[in-house]
């Protein structure tokens, strides 16, 4: 056996990711954007989809900028891409200058911008300066960087780009990304020819008044809901499949317990005269980045799954590595009983589990399950173009 197929036989869990449906998810936002430059969010490991592989298939698309949280993400990235404007979104770290310099990496500089242009000297290395426009997380203030446009600091080195972010942009009718918009706009006309940006993934589908230069989507190229409207019609394709094999079928009468705590108490079935229900453990859990809280209880009822097509309950807590769902209601659930079960596969999410329909139930958003998914899954990826 070659090493794949070890990997696939010795697994307890899949992640299938495809890489053409991401590519989908660009074009879509690429013709969305108009005349705007459209990058890509690949930070914390591509949404957890993996940059080695997410970005080759962006730049054979057409992507061309791409965005990460920090040096070593912009590092990875610089291999596999390197003709590509990256941007790294934490800004400078003094010591690293070296780092950013060999693997031309441009800081998104904030209320540290004097750090940088000492530390640079006469050598003017591309960067960007963020300005803080309401979300009060990184940015320079306003008022600061009309200071260095009147004295002049910029004149003879600007910034490659001019940013901002949106705070309330998955919210269309919040007001606050019409002030945002607002406070961003002057400076960006106090110094024309900089490349301006404003718009993530929801702020794309604000209109082309929050477009700028260059639109900056994340969550949306990796199939993820990224506004409330969208949580009711996603446009953008699914790109992920999450699932984990059984490794026992078991059945539990009424009055009986699942799990840690005991936390949800099996119900009677109509299945056969017994009342007892016919429960699968799976072989994930939160290491694996299903998060404890989908689990269920008596209090509050958790997330789904699916098998053979069909969706099936959660039973109990999500454990560390097992997961317990109830087949006791699927159509083909006799066929148990004279079945290899351990050559069958439970879905998490996928095509019959919508992440964010999961994601919602769990108390979380799509962002955290994509970017918490762990090293254990055996990795597919499909659809490369």
């Amino acid at each position: 056996m070659d090493n794949a197929s070890i990997e696939a036989a010795i697994a307890g869990a899949r992640l299938t990711v495809d890489l053409g449906a991401i590519a989908d998810n660009w074009r879509l936002l690429n013709d969305m954007s108009g005349n705007a430059e459209c990058s890509a969010v690949v930070k914390a490991n591509a949404y957890g989809l993996g940059i080695e592989q997410v970005v080759p298939t962006l730049w054979k698309t057409g992507c061309r900028t791409f965005f990460v949280a920090l040096p070593e993400e912009g590092i990875r990235t610089r291999k596999i891409a390197p003709d590509a404007v990256i941007y790294i979104l934490a800004g400078f770290f003094p010591e690293a200058l070296e780092t950013y310099r060999r693997y031309k990496l441009r800081p998104v500089v904030n209320a540290e911008i004097d750090v940088w242009l000492k530390a640079v000297g006469d050598e003017k290395l591309p960067y960007a300066i963020q300005l803080e426009t309401g979300m009060n997380r990184l940015g320079l203030p306003i008022p600061d960087y009309h200071g260095l446009l009147a004295s002049d600091a910029l004149d003879g080195y600007p910034p490659s780009l001019l940013m901002s972010h949106l705070a309330c942009a998955d919210t269309p009718a919040d007001a606050l990304s019409g002030i945002q918009n607002r406070a961003f706009k002057p400076a960006v006309e106090a110094r024309t020819g900089t490349v301006a940006s404003l718009a993530n993934s929801a702020g794309i589908f604000l209109g082309s008044d929050y477009h700028y230069d260059l639109v900056r989507p994340g969550i949306a190229l990796y199939g993820g809901a990224c506004t409330a409207d969208a949580l009711l019609k996603n446009p953008m394709k699914p790109t992920i499949k999450i699932e984990s094999r059984i490794l026992q079928i078991k059945s539990a009468a009424p009055g009986e317990t699942v799990g840690y705590g005991g936390a949800e108490t099996v119900l009677p079935s109509t299945h056969d005269m017994s009342g007892r229900r016919i429960l699968a453990t799976i072989a994930s859990g939160y290491a694996d980045g299903y998060i404890r809280s989908a689990g269920s209880s008596d209090i509050r009822k958790g997330a789904f799954a699916a098998w053979r097509g069909h969706q099936v309950p959660l039973l109990g807590r999500v454990s560390m590595d097992l997961t317990t769902v109830d087949l006791t209601d699927h159509p083909d659930v006799d066929e148990l009983a004279g079945c290899d079960y351990q050559n069958e596969w439970i879905e998490l999410i996928g095509p019959n589990v919508v992440l964010d329909d999961t994601a919602t139930i769990a108390g979380t958003i799509g962002y955290e399950f994509l970017t918490s998914l762990g090293n254990r899954f055996h990795r597919i990826y499909t659809n490369d173009i």
